[in-house]
């Protein structure tokens, strides 16, 4: 079967995954984005409290991650893409409905623990080498477009979620609720590619020295390199997923609290400008998909240049209160981090991980997750930590400085990993991608 074959029988397969992480992009905010209404439905009258609470609900959906992507991607190797994509989808559903019923926190903490292991136990495992193994030449710009769905549902809920923030606020759990039993439907009725080739081969054969397709691909990958990747650059494609998950999650979760408690926004405004920085990271996944489907750009390329104009964005952000250059500076600077730090970095690092380290896919991404999820628990939970301390105007104002810190980071790694790939694979990373 060619490519363009595959590409078109496998259609639907990319299609189910794009619908699964649309409804995760409601999940990955739904907390921060109804932060007042959830700590007032869980029993609480103090802000600051109210809002460690939330903070506590956010860290425990990354312990959820943290816990589980390592092992979900070993699963869906030995298993199949199916059943962890519909499993995963049963237990959003069950998370979402306890989310709207209960009034104690620790419940919602463990709904939080259970949709983080949904989303990276189940769901980043499999589908994420789903939608490569769909389409393997153009794997950098399909997976990137998983980040323009999160980006999609990032733009509109954070708005619908502020206008129906009165009485009605429970339509903003019920709307996830619905796009989790959809998913549950198409997750079952899909074809995988990973599946049907396992299907294949047991009909085929039952010689034991038999490759698979997957196998044979992996070793290809390794066959054409001039050197195996050292160490470093072993760990440094991993560290990239904590790296650029800090900073993405800071501004995913917390832009709506610095634009009320550090801008002075109304709840509406501050909202829209979560939805700017969204915005920014819809225009960056086209962009790039575009660089490297059609342009053939190398991922390292990408983040590298994102990295510089995150610290750039940061920088802006930073510096702009202190120098009173208004709050139509922050908003550009958001735009920008946007656009660098939520454009698909963490999709642009898997398939960096996947090229320079080449193995089983659900290993590469369960481990690149891995690295991810420490993120998604280390920092909601030190902001957390640091509003009860300081308040939440000081905690978010010093978690800026720490994403800008990360940011400076990423170009660093990004630096020496460029290096590296010229010595495995012959060429500058800064050239045209030979396939």
């Amino acid at each position: 079967m060619s490519a363009a074959q595959q590409a078109k029988k496998y259609l639907f397969a990319i299609a189910t995954v794009y619908m699964c992480y649309l409804t995760h992009g409601v999940q990955a905010i739904i907390f921060s984005q109804n932060q007042v209404n959830f700590y007032t439905q869980w029993g609480y009258t103090d802000a600051t409290a109210g809002a460690a609470a939330v903070a506590m609900a956010i860290t425990w959906t990354g312990v959820g991650k943290f816990v589980s992507v390592w092992i979900g991607g070993e699963i869906s190797d030995r298993i199949g893409r199916k059943l962890p994509a519909v499993l995963g989808a049963v237990l959003y559903t069950i998370c979402f409905v306890i989310m709207l019923v209960t009034d104690n926190a620790t419940v919602a903490c463990v709904a939080g623990f259970l949709s983080g292991v949904a989303t990276s136990g189940f769901w980043d495992g499999a589908l994420y080498p789903a939608i490569a193994e769909a389409s393997p030449k153009y794997a950098g710009s399909t997976t990137i477009g998983i980040k323009a769905v999160i980006s999609i549902a990032g733009i509109i809920y954070p708005l619908f979620a502020a206008i129906n923030s009165g009485d009605s606020w429970h339509i903003n759990i019920w709307i996830p609720i619905v796009m989790s039993a959809i998913c549950v439907v198409l997750a079952a009725i899909t074809p995988f590619v990973y599946d049907d080739e396992r299907k294949q081969k047991v009909a085929r054969s039952e010689d034991s020295d038999a490759k698979s397709k997957a196998d044979a691909d992996i070793q290809a990958a390794k066959d054409a390199m001039l050197q195996k990747p050292t160490a470093l650059v072993n760990f440094v494609t991993l560290f990239f997923g904590f790296v650029i998950m800090f900073i993405m999650y800071g501004a995913q979760q917390y832009t709506k609290s610095f634009g009320i408690n550090n801008l002075g926004l109304d709840n509406v405004a501050a909202a829209g400008l979560t939805s700017i920085y969204t915005a920014g990271s819809i225009i960056a996944v086209l962009f790039w998909a575009w660089m490297m489907g059609k342009l053939r750009w190398t991922p390292i390329k990408v983040i590298l240049i994102d990295g510089i104009l995150a610290t750039v964005a940061l920088a802006v952000v930073i510096i702009a209160l202190p120098l009173n250059l208004g709050a139509g500076a922050v908003y550009f600077g958001i735009a920008v981090l946007g656009f660098s730090a939520a454009g698909g970095m963490l999709q642009t690092g898997v398939t960096l991980r996947q090229m320079m380290c080449p193995g089983p896919r659900g290993r590469n991404v369960g481990m690149y997750y891995t690295f991810m999820g420490f993120a998604s628990v280390f920092l909601p939970g030190i902001v957390g930590a640091m509003t009860t301390a300081t308040g939440e105007t000081q905690a978010v104002w010093i978690m800026m400085i720490l994403l800008l810190l990360a940011s400076a980071l990423s170009v660093l790694m990004s630096i020496y990993v460029i290096a590296q790939y010229k010595k495995q694979f012959g060429y500058s990373a800064m050239e045209r991608m030979r396939d």
